[in-house]
C-alpha cells in the first residue's frame, strides 16, 4: 500500500511553514504542496485537495470554507487550522486531551478543526473543572493571555522583524471590544453557560503563550480549594503525553511564568497557584502558540487520523 498523500494548503504562512517543517522528513506520508504560481488558482487547488488523503488547511477563514466546499471526493479528510469550523457541530474538535473519548473521535473523523491557540489553554484548564462540577457553568470567568507576535501571523512577524522593527510596540493589549473571535470557541468547548471575558495581548517575543484564569473560592462549589482544583486537573491529564500539570510544590516555587519555555514543542504546562488566606486561585497554561497552539496540534491530530487511514 502506498503512503497517504498529505496536502498542505497554505504552507507559506506561519502555521503552514511550521507544519511543513515538522512533516518534511517523514517517510510514512507523501507530502504535497502547490507551487507558488498555482496557489491562487481555484481549479488547481480543487484538483489538489480532491487528490489527497488528508488535507491540512492553513488559510484565512473564508478561504478555508471555500477549500472545504471544493471537496467532491468523499474519501478526503480534513484538518482545518483556521477558526472557520471550530464551533460547527459536524466537525470534530481537535484537542485530543479534552475528554476521554476525544482521541478516538479524532482518529475516526473526516473533518477535524484545530483549536485556536488561546482556547487550547483556556479549554485545557476549564473543561475538566467544569465537567467535574468544581466550577459552576455560570461562573463569571475572566481570561487573560499574552502571546508572541507570531500570533498575528505575517503582519506581526513583519512588524517586529521587518525594516520598522525598532518601532514595534513592546506590549499591547487588544480585543478591547470584548468580542474576540476565540471567545465563542472557549465558551462552547469549556462547557461554560455564560460568555467569558477574554482579554488577549501581544508581547515583543516571537512565540509562546502564558494564559491565566483567576478564581474566587467563595464562588465555587462548597469545599473546593486550590488542592481540590489541582487534584482534578492532575487526574484528568495523568496519562497525557503532551499536557503536564505541575505538582503544587513545583508551581509554588515559581516566581514568574516564562511564555517561551516550551517553544518548539507540542507540550503544555498547567499550574495551580492558591492563596488560602484570601480564598484566591490562579490557573495558568504555558505553551507555544505555534506548537500546541497550532502546528504541533495539527501534526498530533494528523498522527491520530493516520492510524485509521
Amino acid at each position: 500500500m502506498s503512503s497517504p498523500i498529505v496536502f498542505i494548503d497554505g504552507d507559506q504562512g506561519t502555521t503552514g511553514l511550521q507544519i511543513h517543517d515538522r512533516l518534511r522528513n517523514r517517510t510514512d506520508i507523501r507530502l504535497f504542496t502547490l507551487a507558488a504560481a498555482e496557489r491562487k488558482d481555484p481549479r488547481r487547488r480543487a484538483e489538489a485537495i480532491n487528490a489527497c488523503d488528508i488535507a491540512i488547511l492553513c488559510l484565512p477563514d473564508a478561504a478555508a470554507r471555500e477549500a472545504v466546499a471544493a471537496i467532491a471526493n468523499p474519501a478526503v479528510r480534513v484538518i482545518d487550522a483556521s477558526s472557520a469550523h471550530r464551533i460547527q457541530p459536524d466537525w470534530t474538535y481537535g484537542f485530543p486531551e479534552m475528554t476521554p473519548g476525544q482521541v478516538e473521535q479524532i482518529a475516526n473523523a473526516s473533518r477535524v478543526t484545530n483549536p485556536g491557540c488561546y482556547p487550547t489553554g483556556a479549554v485545557g484548564l476549564l473543561r475538566p473543572l467544569v465537567q467535574a462540577g468544581l466550577i459552576p457553568g455560570n461562573y463569571p470567568i475572566s481570561i487573560h493571555a499574552v502571546s508572541g507576535y507570531s500570533g498575528r501571523g505575517r503582519a506581526g512577524v513583519e512588524e517586529h522583524e521587518g525594516p520598522g522593527a525598532a518601532n514595534a510596540p513592546s506590549y499591547q493589549v487588544y480585543g478591547l471590544e470584548l468580542a474576540h473571535k476565540h471567545t465563542p470557541e472557549i465558551q462552547q468547548h469549556a462547557s461554560l453557560a455564560q460568555r467569558p471575558i477574554f482579554v488577549p495581548a501581544y508581547g515583543a517575543f516571537r512565540q509562546g503563550v502564558v494564559l491565566t484564569v483567576p478564581l474566587a473560592l467563595r464562588l465555587l462549589a462548597p469545599g473546593v480549594d486550590g488542592t481540590t482544583v489541582h487534584a482534578c486537573l492532575a487526574r484528568h491529564y495523568a496519562e497525557a503525553t503532551h499536557v503536564r500539570v505541575l505538582p503544587l510544590h513545583e508551581s509554588s516555587a515559581l516566581k514568574h511564568l516564562d511564555p517561551q519555555v516550551l517553544n518548539g514543542t507540542n507540550d503544555m504546562h498547567l499550574s495551580v497557584f492558591h492563596d488560602p488566606e484570601h480564598g484566591h486561585v490562579l490557573l495558568s497554561a504555558v505553551f507555544d502558540n505555534l506548537g500546541k497552539g497550532a502546528s504541533g496540534a495539527a501534526v498530533q491530530n494528523l498522527n491520530l487520523m493516520l492510524t485509521r487511514q
